[in-house]
C-alpha cells in the first residue's frame, strides 16, 4: 500500500497526555466518534485482524470452537441470570418497537448458556468450549485514553462447560497458558497474571492479566520475593501490631475543631498508626448505612467491603441520619442504626485514639481487645500496603504498581447453570448443572497497550508480529528516474514475496517522511535516496534503532525478509509452549 493513499492524517501536535491515545491520534490509527466510542483507520485495523488471528489460533489450539452471539438480547435472558436486576447503569437496557425490554450484551454469559442448552443434554457431550470474536457495549462512566476505556468495544469471550471441577481446573490451566502464549505473540511478554475479584461475573477463582504502566488505572501488589501477585481488590491486607508496654486507661479529651485523622493527631502528638478512624457507607438497595472502624493510616477496600456484605455501596451522606457526628465517631459507647464492622487492622493494636461520639471530644487509649465487647469480630476490610506483609511469604515486602487490564479469567462455576436451569444427565443418569469458566480479551485494550508498552518520542514500536505493515520504503526525492525505479522494483518484488510493505514515494522532505514512518511504526525500514544509489546500496534499519546499515541493491529484496525472520523468532523465542 501506498502512504499517499492512507485515509487519515499524521500531525506533530501533541494531543492527549496518554501516550498510546496521543501517539493513535497524530498517527492516525483512531477517531472519537463519541464519549467512549471510536472508528478505527486502516493502520488501527489491520493491528486488529492480526490479534485475532491470534486469539482464533490460540482458541482453536485449546479445543475452542468459535461460535457468534447476537449483539442486542432480550431481557428475559438477562432476568433468567439475576443480572438484569443486578447489573447498574452499564448494562446499556432500551425497548424494541413492540415494547419488550432488551439489552446490549456487554458480555455473554447468558448467552453462552442458552446456545449450549438442550444440544448438551448428556455428559458424553462434556467438556467443550465455545468463543466469539464479537463487539460489546459497556455503558462505561470513566471512559478515557483512548482505546484504554472505552464504551463500545472488541471482544475475544470464551466459555468452557464441564462435569467436574477438577476438569475445570485443568481446562483453566490450558486457558492460562494459552493467554500467556498470547500476549507473548503480540509482543507483550511482560504481561502478567495476578488473582483478582470476580466482581459481577461471579464464581470463587480468577486472574487478570495486566500490563504495569502508571497510567493504569488498577492497583497490583506483588511479592519480589517469592512472586507473589494479586489485583489490589484480592489481595489479603496483613497488618501486625507491636502491643506497647504499658495499657492506658481511655480518656475523655477535647479536640476542639480538630476531626480529621491528620489533625487530631498533630494535635495529640500521636501518628496516624496510633488512631482508629471511622468510615461511613450506604447500601444502593436500600440506602441503609454501614460504618467500618479502622486503623487510621489505611483505606477501606469497596470491593472486599462490597463481597462481604453481598451489596454495592456509596459513600454514606447526611450521617445525621444514623446518630452519628461527623469528625468524632468513635466504637465506644455509640448508638447507632448503622451496620457496625471492625477492620482487621485493629486486631492487637493499642492505645488508640478514637472519637467520643460527641461533638469537640475524643478518647485516648482505646484498646479494641480490652474496650470492644467480647467476641467482636475483626475482617480484612482494608487496601493491602507499600512494604505490608506479603499473604505468601509473610516478609514485609509488598509493592504497590499501577497496570492496565488486559484480559482475564474465571472459574465461574454453577452460578448461570443453576439460575438459568441448563442441565445434562450425568453417567447415572441423574439431571445436573454443568460448571463453567470463561476467558475474555478486549482487542482494542490491547491494541493500545501494547502501543503504551512499546513506544519513542517519535511514534509507536509495534512488534512485528502485529505491526500494520512489516516494511515500509521510504523514496527520497522520488522524482528522481532512478531512485523511483529502484523503489518500485523493490516494492514489487516484496509484495511477491508476501511481505506487508508500505511504500511513500510522495514529493515531501525527508523530515516529514521519516515523522510519519515512525508514527506509522513498520518495524523495518528501507530508504532509498540518490545518495544511497550513488553508493550502489539502500539503508536498511529498523524503526526502534536495533539495527541499521547499507545493504547492497541487488541484496535488498533477501536482506529485508531475512529482517523481519529475524524479528519474528525473537518474538517467537518468549512464547511458551503450549499445555
Amino acid at each position: 500500500m501506498k502512504v499517499r493513499s492512507i485515509l487519515g492524517e499524521r500531525f506533530k501536535e501533541r494531543a492527549f497526555d496518554i501516550e498510546s491515545q496521543n501517539l493513535m491520534t497524530r498517527g492516525g490509527y483512531i477517531k472519537q466518534v463519541g464519549n467512549g466510542i471510536y472508528s478505527l483507520f486502516t493502520p488501527a485495523k489491520r493491528i486488529q485482524n492480526k490479534i485475532e488471528a491470534i486469539l482464533r489460533e490460540e482458541m482453536d489450539a485449546i479445543d475452542g470452537q468459535e461460535v457468534l452471539f447476537p449483539v442486542v438480547m432480550p431481557a428475559t435472558l438477562w432476568q433468567s441470570s439475576g443480572r438484569f436486576e443486578s447489573i447498574g447503569k452499564e448494562l446499556l437496557r432500551f425497548k424494541d418497537r413492540s415494547g419488550a425490554d432488551m439489552v446490549l450484551g456487554m458480555t455473554h454469559e447468558e448467552a453462552a448458556v442458552q446456545l449450549a442448552m438442550n444440544v448438551a443434554g448428556t455428559y458424553q457431550k462434556y467438556p467443550f468450549m465455545i468463543y466469539q470474536i464479537q463487539t460489546k457495549f459497556r455503558d462505561e462512566p470513566r471512559a478515557r485514553g483512548g482505546l484504554i476505556r472505552v464504551r463500545e468495544f472488541t471482544m475475544k469471550d470464551a466459555y468452557s462447560f464441564h462435569t467436574s471441577q477438577e476438569d475445570l481446573e485443568r481446562y483453566y490451566e490450558r486457558a492460562y497458558r494459552a493467554y500467556e502464549r498470547i500476549y507473548a505473540r503480540a509482543g507483550v511478554p511482560e504481561v502478567i497474571a495476578v488473582k483478582s475479584d470476580s466482581g459481577m461475573m461471579g464464581g470463587k477463582v480468577s486472574h487478570e492479566f495486566m500490563l504495569l504502566t502508571d497510567i493504569g488505572e488498577d492497583s497490583i501488589v506483588t511479592c519480589p520475593e517469592c512472586g507473589f501477585r494479586a489485583n489490589m481488590e484480592a489481595c489479603e491486607a496483613i497488618t501486625e501490631n507491636e502491643a506497647d508496654a504499658e495499657l492506658l486507661p481511655m480518656t475523655e479529651v477535647f479536640t476542639g475543631e480538630a476531626h480529621t485523622i491528620d489533625d487530631v493527631g498533630q494535635m495529640l502528638g500521636l501518628p496516624n498508626e496510633k488512631s482508629c478512624k471511622a468510615v461511613v457507607y450506604q447500601r444502593n438497595a436500600d440506602d441503609s448505612y454501614v460504618l467500618i472502624f479502622c486503623r487510621g493510616d489505611r483505606e477501606i477496600n469497596e470491593t472486599k467491603l462490597t463481597n462481604y456484605l453481598k451489596s454495592e455501596i456509596h459513600p454514606a451522606v447526611d450521617i445525621e441520619n444514623a446518630n452519628l457526628h461527623a469528625g468524632n465517631i468513635g466504637p465506644v459507647g455509640l448508638t447507632t442504626t448503622a451496620t457496625v464492622l471492625f477492620d482487621r487492622t485493629l486486631a492487637g493494636a493499642t492505645n488508640l485514639v478514637c472519637g467520643a461520639n460527641k461533638p469537640e471530644y475524643h478518647f485516648t487509649g482505646f484498646t479494641p481487645a480490652r474496650d470492644l465487647p467480647e467476641g467482636t469480630e475483626f475482617i480484612d476490610l482494608s487496601k493491602a500496603v507499600e512494604g505490608g506483609v506479603c499473604p505468601n511469604c509473610g516478609k514485609h515486602s509488598l509493592k504497590i504498581n499501577r497496570g492496565i487490564e488486559v484480559g482475564n479469567i474465571f472459574q465461574l462455576g454453577k452460578r448461570y447453570t443453576e439460575a438459568m436451569g441448563m442441565t445434562y444427565d450425568d453417567e447415572n443418569g441423574a439431571r445436573v448443572n454443568p460448571i463453567m469458566g470463561c476467558y475474555g480479551i478486549g482487542v482494542g485494550r490491547l491494541i493500545a497497550s501494547v502501543c503504551e508498552a512499546h513506544h519513542d518520542d517519535y511514534g509507536p514500536l509495534w512488534p512485528i508480529t502485529i505491526a500494520p505493515w512489516q516494511v515500509e520504503i521510504c523514496a527520497l526525492r522520488a522524482n528522481d528516474e532512478a531512485v523511483k525505479a529502484a523503489a518500485d522494483k523493490l516494492y514489487e518484488e516484496l509484495q511477491n514475496a508476501g511481505v506487508e510493505v508500505l511504500y511513500d514515494d510522495r514529493p515531501v522532505s525527508a523530515g516529514f517522511m521519516f515523522s510519519d514512518a515512525d508514527l506509522l511504526g513498520a518495524p523495518v525500514r528501507v530508504v532509498i535516496s540518490p545518495k544511497t544509489l550513488s553508493r550502489g546500496c539502500f539503508e536498511l534499519t529498523a524503526r526502534d534503532k536495533s539495527f541499521g546499515g547499507d545493504v547492497a541493491v541487488e541484496e535488498a529484496k533477501e536482506a529485508v525478509i531475512a529482517k523481519i525472520r529475524e524479528l519474528t523468532e525473537a518474538v517467537n523465542a518468549k512464547v511458551p509452549e503450549r499445555m
